[in-house]
């Protein structure tokens, strides 16, 4: 019999450095959508609050912190990335399980936002795309989700199948950004 073994979406991609910036993979543990239900957006909120401590996210917008973090997802979506969902949430909102769907990885450094702003159709400067900020959106040719977690660091989610793509895409800019830096 096959025996299977597990691996990540990015084993054997990431990491990689060029100069100062640094393309990791985020073991970000479990990922769970939650859409509440008709007319149950403030319950469900409230809930999240209670059990997880951060409320439902606004529009491109994150609550929490690393390791117990909701991302704005979409309309009436989000992400809650860490710890499995508590239960009670399932009264107010759909929950599914994306753990094994999504290649995270993390993008830090002077000059992560340049780097971005090769591949991404978004005005990624500090006074528009502040910490805690989310969006949905294209990184080259991938959907992809792009949160600013920190001053020099960025957290960008693809579909798992995109991994290898995403390695290649990120390190052609850091690549870029590092030459015209001159490093």
């Amino acid at each position: 019999m096959t025996e299977l073994i597990a691996k990540t979406p990015c084993q054997g991609l990431l990491p990689i450095e060029i100069g100062d910036l640094v393309l990791s993979e985020a073991h970000v543990g479990t990922i769970t959508s939650i859409s509440p239900y008709k007319g149950k957006d403030d319950a469900a909120s409230a809930s999240l609050k209670a059990a997880h401590g951060m409320a439902f996210p606004a529009p491109n917008r994150t609550t929490g912190k690393e390791g117990n973090r909701a991302v704005w997802f979409g309309q009436r979506q989000a992400l809650l990335i860490g710890p499995a969902p508590d239960p009670v949430l399932v009264d107010h909102a759909a929950l599914t399980d994306q753990s094994d769907g999504w290649a995270v990885v993390r993008l830090t450094g002077p000059g992560a936002a340049n780097v971005l702003a090769r591949l991404v159709p978004l005005d990624l400067r500090d006074r528009h795309f502040r910490t805690g900020h989310t969006a949905r959106t294209d990184l080259m040719h991938m959907n992809a989700s792009l949160t600013r977690i920190g001053a020099q660091s960025w957290q960008i989610m693809v579909f798992r199948a995109f991994a290898q793509t995403l390695a290649h895409d990120l390190k052609t800019a850091m690549q870029g950004v590092a030459a015209r830096a001159g490093v």
